[in-house]
C-alpha cells in the first residue's frame, strides 16, 4: 500500500489554512463577490460611452436619466465592493488569528516534549524565528493574502471574461501578454535556482537571529572587553551573510521581475494596434468604436490585480519555506512515551549499568562516553551527594534522574521501574529540580513561584516564608506582584535560588534533584539557602551535587565522580580514611577556605583601590 505523499509547500499552507475552512471560504466568496462588483464602473461606463457616441451629432438627444442612472450604479457598486471587502477582511484575520493561537501552542507544547538533546543543539534564536517570524507570516499569507489572492484571480479572469463576450479578438490581445508574463513567473518562482536562494535565505536568517541572540545575551562581555558588532566575529558574519543572501535573491528575480512588470504595463501596445486594425474592418465602425474605448479604459485596470499575484507570489515562496521549517520541527520525535506507563510504589533511585553519549549538532553520536558503566543506588529518604572534578559527569547523572535524555545503554529506575516505563507526567511530578542557574520568566514573583500551578495567594506565601525569601519580597515596591525585569526590578543570584526553592517546595516531589545551590551565594544569602534547603529536602530522596564539600559531610553516600565513572563511595569519614580522590579534594578544600592575600599584596591592592 503507498503512503500518501507528505504536502509541502504551498499545498501545505493551504492545508494549515483549512483549520478554518469555512471562514476562509467565506472571507474568498465576499472577496470575488467585491471583485465582481468593482467591474459595474467599467460596464457603466460603456453604456455611457455608448449612449453619447449614439447620440454625438446631437447631444441634446442624450438619455439623461439613463446616464444618471450608470453613473448612480457605478458609485453605489463602488460603495458595495468596499464593504464586502471590509467583511472578507474581518472573517480572514478572524481566522488568521485562530490559526495562528492554535499553531503558537502547538508548537510550544511539541518543543515542550522534544528531548534536551534538541534544546542544547538549537539555537535560540533558530527556534525563536520559527516560533515567532515564520508563524507570523502564515497569519500574514491567511488574514491578507488568501483573500487578495481570491480577489486578485477572480477580478481578472471575471474582466477577460467579459472582454471575451464583448470581442474576443481584443480579448485575446489583452489575454496574451497576461498570460506570457505568468509563464515566465511560474519558471523564475519554481525553479530550483529561486528555490535554493530562498532556502539560503532563510538559513542566513536563522544564523544572524541567533547570532543577535548570543550577542545581546553576552552584552556584560560586550561593554567590558569593548566589544563592537564588527569585532564580534559571529555575528558580523552572520550579518554579512544575510546581506549576500538578500542581495541575492534581488539579482535573481531582478531581470525576471522587469520584464514582468514591462509586459504587463504594456498592454495597450498589443490591444490598441490590434483594435486600430479591426476598426477599419468593421461593418459598423460606430459600435466597435464604443467597444475599443471600454477596452482601452478597462486593459490598464488588468495589470493591478495580476501585480498583486506576483507579490503574493515571491511571499508565498517565502513563506512555504518558513512552513517547511515549521513542519521540520514539528517532525521531530519527542520523548516516546510508554504503551503501558508504570507507577513506582517507592522513591528509591537506582542507576544500572550506565552509559550515555551526547548526540552531536547532527544528531549523531560523539565519542567519548559522558559516562560510562555508572551504578549506584539512592536509598528512599535518604540523602546522596556526588562530588568530583569538573566535567567528570555529576551534572550528567543528575540530568539523566528527570530523563532530560534517554541513556544509550543500562537503565535508570526509581522505585524498580525504567523512567522509561513512566509517564513523563508522572515523572516530572515524581522528581523536582533546582538548577545551579535559576530562570526567572519576566512575570511577577507570584507567578514566578507558582510556575502555572492552581494554587492560592495563601500556599505561595507559606511556600516563600519556608524558603526565606518572604522578607525581601515584602520589601519590594509591589511585593509578590512585582514583575522580575520591569522598572528595574531584578533579583540577586541568591534572592533567585531561594525562589527556586520555594517552588520545589510548591511542587513537593519525593524525589529532589539540587545541583548545589549555594555555590555562588555571599555568606548571608547562603545561610538563608541552606535554611530553605533544610525545609526542602525533609522526608524525600535528594541527589545534590556538592561544590562545596562541608555541606555534605551529613550525606548518607558520597559518590566520586571522575572521568564517566564512580571512582569512590561511601561516606565523609570512610572517604577521608581510603586516601583516594575524595581526600585529595577535601584537603585541597580546606587548604582554600584558610588562603589569604599576601600582606604585600594586600597593601598593593588597596592602594590601588
Amino acid at each position: 500500500m503507498r503512503m500518501a505523499k507528505k504536502k509541502t509547500g504551498i499545498p501545505r499552507l493551504l492545508a494549515i489554512a483549512g483549520a478554518q475552512r469555512g471562514m476562509l471560504l467565506l472571507s474568498g466568496f465576499l472577496s470575488v463577490i467585491s471583485s465582481l462588483l468593482m467591474l459595474t464602473p467599467f460596464l457603466s461606463a460603456y453604456h455611457i460611452l455608448q449612449e453619447l457616441l449614439r447620440n454625438a451629432a446631437d447631444p441634446s438627444g442624450n438619455d439623461v436619466d439613463l446616464l444618471l442612472y450608470w453613473a448612480i450604479a457605478a458609485f453605489v457598486a463602488l460603495l458595495a465592493a468596499l464593504v464586502f471587502l471590509y467583511a472578507s477582511a474581518i472573517a480572514s484575520h478572524y481566522a488568521a488569528f485562530s490559526i495562528l493561537y492554535t499553531l503558537r501552542i502547538r508548537l510550544a507544547e511539541h518543543l515542550a516534549t522534544l528531548p534536551m538533546g534538541f534544546h542544547t543543539r538549537e539555537s535560540t534564536g533558530t527556534t525563536r524565528k520559527t516560533l515567532e517570524v515564520n508563524v507570523e507570516k502564515i497569519e500574514s499569507f491567511i488574514a491578507h493574502q488568501l483573500p487578495d489572492l481570491a480577489g486578485a484571480i477572480a477580478l481578472p479572469l471575471l474582466m477577460l471574461a467579459a472582454m471575451f463576450v464583448l470581442d474576443w479578438r481584443l480579448a485575446l490581445a489583452c489575454a496574451v501578454p497576461i498570460v506570457a508574463a505568468f509563464v515566465m513567473q511560474g519558471m523564475v518562482f519554481q525553479g530550483k535556482t529561486a528555490q535554493e536562494h530562498t532556502r539560503l535565505y532563510h538559513d542566513a536568517l536563522e544564523k544572524m537571529n541567533a547570532a543577535g541572540v548570543e550577542y545581546v545575551r553576552g552584552m556584560p562581555a560586550v561593554k567590558v572587553f569593548g566589544i563592537t558588532v564588527r569585532s564580534f566575529l559571529g555575528f558580523h558574519a552572520a550579518i554579512q551573510s544575510y546581506q549576500e543572501q538578500a542581495v541575492q535573491i534581488s539579482r535573481t528575480y531582478k531581470h525576471p521581475y522587469t520584464l514582468f512588470f514591462v509586459i504587463l504595463s504594456s498592454i495597450l501596445a498589443f490591444v490598441l494596434p490590434v483594435g486600430l486594425y479591426l476598426l477599419g474592418r468593421e461593418p459598423d465602425p460606430q459600435a466597435f468604436a464604443v467597444t475599443l474605448l471600454l477596452f482601452l479604459v478597462m486593459a490598464p485596470g488588468l495589470p493591478m490585480p495580476v501585480l498583486k499575484l506576483l507579490n503574493i507570489g515571491g511571499n508565498l515562496r517565502m513563506i512555504a519555506e518558513g512552513v517547511e521549517r515549521i513542519d521540520a520541527l514539528l517532525d521531530l520525535a519527542p520523548v516516546a512515551e510508554p504503551a503501558r506507563p508504570q507507577k513506582p510504589r517507592t522513591h528509591d533511585i537506582t542507576f544500572d549499568d550506565v552509559h550515555f553519549t551526547y548526540a552531536g549538532t547532527d544528531g549523531t553520536e560523539e565519542a567519548p562516553e559522558a559516562l560510562a558503566g555508572v551504578s549506584f543506588v539512592a536509598g528512599e529518604n535518604t540523602l546522596t551527594a556526588l562530588v568530583g572534578p569538573s566535567g567528570g559527569g555529576k551534572s550528567t547523572i543528575a540530568n539523566l534522574i528527570p530523563r532530560f535524555w534517554d541513556v544509550t545503554s543500562g537503565a535508570v529506575r526509581i522505585g524498580g521501574v525504567d523512567i522509561r516505563d513512566m509517564g513523563t507526567a508522572h515523572l516530572m511530578d515524581t522528581v523536582s529540580f533546582v538548577f545551579q542557574d535559576v530562570h526567572l520568566f519576566r512575570d511577577t514573583i507570584e507567578e514566578n513561584i507558582r510556575m502555572g500551578r492552581n494554587i492560592s495567594h495563601e500556599q505561595v506565601v507559606a511556600a516563600a516564608r519556608a524558603a526565606r525569601c518572604h522578607d525581601f519580597i515584602s520589601a519590594l515596591p509591589e511585593g509578590y506582584a512585582t514583575r522580575i525585569g520591569e522598572g528595574g526590578t531584578y533579583l540577586s543570584g541568591g534572592e533567585g535560588q531561594r525562589l527556586a526553592i520555594a517552588r520545589a517546595l510548591l511542587k513537593n516531589a519525593p524525589i529532589l534533584v539540587l545541583d548545589e545551590a549555594t555555590a555562588f551565594a555571599d555568606p548571608e544569602n547562603e545561610a538563608q539557602i541552606q535554611q530553605g534547603i533544610s525545609s526542602l529536602i525533609r522526608g524525600k530522596t535528594v541527589l545534590v551535587i556538592a561544590h562545596r564539600l562541608t555541606s555534605i559531610r551529613e550525606a548518607d553516600q558520597i559518590l566520586v565522580v571522575d572521568k564517566g565513572r564512580i571512582v569512590e563511595r561511601g561516606r565523609h569519614e570512610e572517604l577521608l580514611h581510603a586516601e583516594g580522590l575524595y581526600r585529595r579534594m577535601w584537603d585541597a578544600y580546606t587548604e582554600a577556605e584558610t588562603w589569604h592575600l599576601p600582606a604585600g599584596r594586600t597593601g598593593a591592592i588597596q592602594e590601588a583601590a
